[in-house]
């Protein structure tokens, strides 16, 4: 693994959601001072009645409070942005507002919401001339497609969302695709090409000097590292150097997966103590911000946690049954398979079927405009 500081930065990533008077913003600014410096330019352009600026700086506090996790805040400020975009007339920046509230609904859970934001966001960027916004739109289909497990609909896009952004120079999308591509490899048991990936998404933040994507780079090679390998000691040592970062820039939700992570490399070396302790932690974090994905499977490590240490079968079985329900409900394709896995692993299953039960599915339109959507017009 290379070390920040032994690489170079070449060209910067940069941060296209913070515009106008916010330009000047690293993506590395930390989310207080993204929120702060928001809302002073957000008050600024109001009184000066420029409406442009309003949905420009509307959009830097809608992401700032979106990934401080102040979920209400978050929506509200990009609906604002919205609002001001459309009356000043720009589409650009109504299509930078729905992206932003896209990618809001997939933090929440509200997966056909994503969906209908991310596409109607995609499409108006391409009316608008903003070939950033629409690659940012597509790349928020295709993320969310993958959280889905839907691997088939979005491995495509993924591709063709990385040679765009190499073709363009545009690291910070670089290290986005890498990550994604990384991840569906890892989840389909190729663990050799994501640690490639991951390493170079790793290395590529790092020559960006993109604190963020270098974060959640080091999540995914401790991963590999501990589920492939099992080196415990080196995995919790590059988890512990991103939470560094995420502690930083205030990254609440990549700091709440962080601690899951560690979590599962804890219990997978039979540290089921210590195990317990941190998904105990993620599942409050991820309950404060009100993201249910990681609500639920920070859940599911506490109940497996429990039981290997001695938790009623019975009591764990009714858990992750509950369990299984959440994750059906936000419209995880692999959530079943999951926890059958796990109920198998603790001797607990088979596990009760609620009424209703069954495979989830993506929502309407949700793979159609996956499997539909590409890069034409990007270039």
């Amino acid at each position: 693994m290379v070390s920040q500081a032994s690489v170079t930065a070449r060209a910067k990533a940069s941060a296209p959601e913070y515009q106008g008077a916010l330009g000047s913003l690293s993506v590395n600014s930390s989310l207080p001072e993204v929120l702060a410096r928001g809302v002073e330019e957000l008050r600024a352009a109001e009184r000066a009645g420029d409406r442009r600026e309003v949905a420009r700086c509307g959009l830097a506090v809608a992401e700032a409070n979106r990934r401080l996790g102040r979920i209400e805040e978050a929506d509200r400020a990009w609906k604002a942005s919205y609002r001001a975009a459309r009356s000043a007339g720009h589409e650009g920046a109504m299509a930078w507002a729905l992206w932003s509230g896209g990618t809001l609904a997939r933090q929440r859970g509200s997966f056909a919401l994503a969906y209908r934001l991310l596409r109607l966001a995609a499409e108006m960027g391409e009316r608008g001339d903003d070939v950033v916004v629409r690659g940012y739109s597509l790349a928020g289909l295709a993320e969310t497609g993958r959280i889905q497990g839907d691997y088939e609909a979005v491995g495509r896009l993924h591709e063709q969302l990385l040679a765009e952004a190499r073709r363009r120079g545009e690291a910070r999308h670089t290290v986005w695709a890498l990550e994604g591509i990384a991840q569906m490899h890892r989840n389909t048991g190729a663990y050799d090409k994501a640690l490639t990936l991951f390493e170079e998404a790793a290395e590529t933040a790092l020559r960006a000097e993109d604190r963020r994507g270098w974060a959640w780079a080091l999540r995914g090679i401790a991963d590999v590292l501990s589920v492939r390998d099992g080196e415990v000691e080196r995995a919790l040592s590059l988890l512990t150097q991103a939470e560094e970062a995420c502690r930083e820039m205030r990254l609440s939700s990549a700091l709440a997966y962080n601690h899951k992570m560690r979590g599962n490399v804890l219990y997978r070396a039979g540290r089921y103590a210590e195990a317990r302790d941190l998904y105990a932690r993620a599942l409050e974090e991820f309950r404060d911000i009100e993201e249910p994905r990681g609500t639920a499977l920070s859940r599911l490590g506490l109940v497996k946690a429990r039981a290997r240490l001695g938790r009623d079968a019975a009591r764990s079985a009714a858990e992750l049954a509950e369990v299984r329900v959440m994750l059906d409900r936000i419209g995880l394709r692999h959530a079943r398979e999951m926890v059958e896995k796990a109920a198998a692993e603790l001797g607990v299953g088979p596990l009760p079927d609620p009424a209703g039960g069954g495979e989830p599915v993506l929502p309407a339109g949700g793979a159609e405009a996956l499997r539909t959507a590409d890069v034409e017009g990007l270039r």
